[in-house]
């Protein structure tokens, strides 16, 4: 295993048995959402291995977490767009799609922020565009929840019931899953630009 990793992994591993550990998880859950851009599962899961019996709860406090956070962004778009919004595009490198986005986005915006819940692509970069063309809250919170719910319990299922397994499986691949799960967010960006 890389070192570096093995150093983060234990980290987390440790992060997960401390008496605050659900705070850090709901923090990033919702930080992710709207404008940080590291996904969560990077917590969550090591969180899910570390206590197993508490996996679905994990989900649970990510998918409420990150709701609230995707609503935030969601009210970043919709009130601040000019002043943060743009700014968050910028850092994607995503401000021409967005733009061409942006005129077609409520015809299949439940669509589009169901899949972004529960894929590689950018969430945060959702929310924003949820707010932006002022698409109702009510089907946005709904996909949102049913988006992020697929993604995270999936996510815990997995561990809940391979545990071991595929914790051993982590240790031995750690650094090559890490580069498959950045490859993969790379893509999920990619085809967001596509999709744009």
């Amino acid at each position: 295993m890389i070192e570096p990793l093995q150093r983060i992994y234990n980290w987390v591993l440790r992060i997960a048995a401390h008496e605050h550990a659900v705070l850090w998880l709901a923090g990033l859950s919702f930080v992710e959402s709207s404008v940080f851009p590291i996904p969560v599962d990077v917590a969550l899961m090591p969180m899910c291995l570390a206590n197993r019996d508490k996996a679905f709860r994990y989900a649970l406090i990510c998918t409420v977490s990150s709701v609230i956070g995707g609503i935030l962004g969601y009210a970043i778009g919709y009130f601040l767009f000019e002043t943060i919004g743009k700014t968050i595009i910028e850092f994607y490198g995503l401000t021409k799609e967005f733009a061409i986005f942006r005129g077609k986005f409520n015809e299949w915006g439940v669509w589009v922020v169901f899949i972004a819940g529960c894929a590689p692509i950018p969430y945060k970069v959702i929310t924003i565009a949820s707010g932006v063309t002022q698409m109702k809250l009510v089907p946005f919170t709904v996909a949102s929840i049913a988006g992020r719910s697929v993604r995270f319990y999936c996510v815990a299922g997995l561990i809940w019931k391979y545990g071991a397994p595929i914790q051993a499986f982590i240790e031995k691949y750690l650094g090559q899953l890490t580069l498959l799960f950045f490859a993969l967010l790379i893509g999920g960006f990619i085809g967001l630009k596509y999709l744009l």
